[in-house]
């Protein structure tokens, strides 16, 4: 995984404790952990610019000082969200990978199976719509665009021994699946037409000559 630091509390400064609200549940998760539910359900929704640090306050049922404390800055809560609650699983290991040789087609509808991005359908979001203006959203999507494309040029190679000479085309292959399935859910949203990569990896056998 690769980490990405949110913002630490101030020197000297200890968190302070949050007086449970009329009737609150004992197990109810704690203030900091409230905020980010809120701030990801509400940026997920309506976008960072156009969601208020007070409108996170209010969500998560907290004095507005209180989202302050964790977070100096509402761009610290995006920071930590990324940091916290998206990861990327990079393994090194071509047999997780399930490349059968001769199979380049079922082979990358298994590694669409095994996406390496572990995060949920809001934070999805989020990624893709704060990326083109907040460069940590867009450092995440770059270092997870490049596990998976390095993962779907691995898994062609395997599937296709005879072809390894030709890089150029397996690259251009990899990065066309990656994009594919980095960019689906996005589409999806703004057209409402879904993509399936099974058929997606068809094409680009066929492409490849398999």
């Amino acid at each position: 995984m690769t980490p990405v630091t949110p913002p630490s509390r101030p020197a000297g400064t200890s968190s302070p404790t949050v007086p449970p609200a009329p009737g609150d549940d004992p197990a109810r998760p704690d203030a900091r952990t409230r905020i980010l539910d809120a701030a990801e359900a509400l940026f997920a929704e309506g976008g960072y610019e156009g969601t208020s640090t007070a409108r996170i306050a209010r969500s998560a049922h907290v004095p507005k000082g209180l989202v302050f404390h964790y977070f100096p800055q509402k761009m610290d809560v995006l920071v930590t969200l990324v940091a916290e609650r998206t990861e990327i699983e990079e393994t090194a290991d071509p047999a997780g990978l399930e490349a059968v040789p001769g199979d380049p087609a079922g082979t990358l509808a298994r590694l669409a199976r095994g996406f390496p991005l572990r995060a949920s359908p809001a934070m999805r979001r989020i990624l893709f719509r704060e990326a083109d203006t907040h460069t940590t959203v867009r450092e995440r999507l770059r270092v997870l665009n490049g596990e998976v494309v390095r993962r779907a040029r691995l898994a062609l190679e395997m599937a296709l021994p005879g072809a390894r000479g030709d890089q150029a085309r397996l690259e251009v292959a990899a990065a066309t699946f990656a994009a594919v399935l980095l960019y689906q859910e996005h589409l999806a949203q703004l057209s409402g037409h879904h993509v399936d990569p099974e058929a997606v990896a068809d094409l680009i056998a066929r492409a490849l000559g398999a």
